[in-house]
């Protein structure tokens, strides 16, 4: 099992690497993380309970650089959800934040590549946006606006496709992996004996028109079932 689980661990990383700025595109990306849901959906039911109860859990951090929450934070917990994985909020040593991640060992490094995708995503979004306006109101925080309208609309979006994946998984096999999933996440998790705290919300007004536009944009963003209903 150990190996099998290194092997998809492996293929996770590569996939990462192969980011949308390394010269995939946006759909070869998110095309790819479905397929990668898909396998590691498969592999886990081809495992008994007791082995996925008995799995390894890892924390992983993603580190944003900036001292300040960004738009993308509006879709983290849906990001942790969808890969079955538990997340929180930190900061380093020079008050940067980072997300960190905790889960089964391919599960952490599915949210990492998820994560990058829609980073990507996002920032290329708004450079579109940006260059289609006459000019930008830059003291409206439209930037801000739009990316956090953007992670929003991909939030909706993850959730509803979690839903339909964990769905599809008990139709065709008769199995609850999310509760198997969750039960070896949640044992481990409370070994850890963290105090994690809700965050507050930052009080910065919102450009509407750019929050539409970024939800627009979030609406356009595809990804794929990862187990199909067949």
């Amino acid at each position: 099992m150990a190996t099998d689980l290194d092997k998809l661990k492996s293929r996770l990383q590569a996939l990462r690497a192969k980011t949308v700025t390394n010269g995939c595109t946006e759909e070869e990306a998110l095309a790819a993380a479905s397929k990668v849901a898909e396998l590691l959906d498969r592999h886990d039911l081809s495992l008994s309970d007791l082995e996925i109860r008995e799995e390894q859990c890892e924390q992983s951090a993603i580190a944003t650089n900036k001292k300040q929450r960004q738009p993308i934070s509006a879709c983290v917990p849906a990001i942790a959800e969808f890969c079955d994985c538990k997340v929180w909020r930190e900061k380093d040593a020079d008050g940067r934040i980072r997300y960190v991640f905790f889960g089964l060992r391919p599960s952490i490094e599915m949210a990492h590549y998820i994560y990058d995708v829609i980073a990507g995503t996002m920032q290329r979004a708004w450079e579109q946006y940006a260059h289609s306006q006459r000019f930008i109101r830059y003291g409206h925080d439209e930037k801000g606006s739009f990316l956090f309208g953007m992670a929003m609309s991909i939030a909706d979006k993850l959730m509803v496709m979690k839903e339909e994946r964990d769905e599809a998984i008990r139709i065709s096999s008769g199995r609850d992996l999310v509760v198997l999933r969750h039960t070896a996440v949640e044992s481990e998790f409370a070994k850890l004996d963290l105090n994690l705290r809700g965050g507050r919300a930052s009080g910065k007004k919102v450009a509407a028109g750019a929050f539409e536009a970024g939800q627009a944009a979030g609406q356009a963003v595809t990804i794929s079932p990862a187990v199909s209903r067949k």
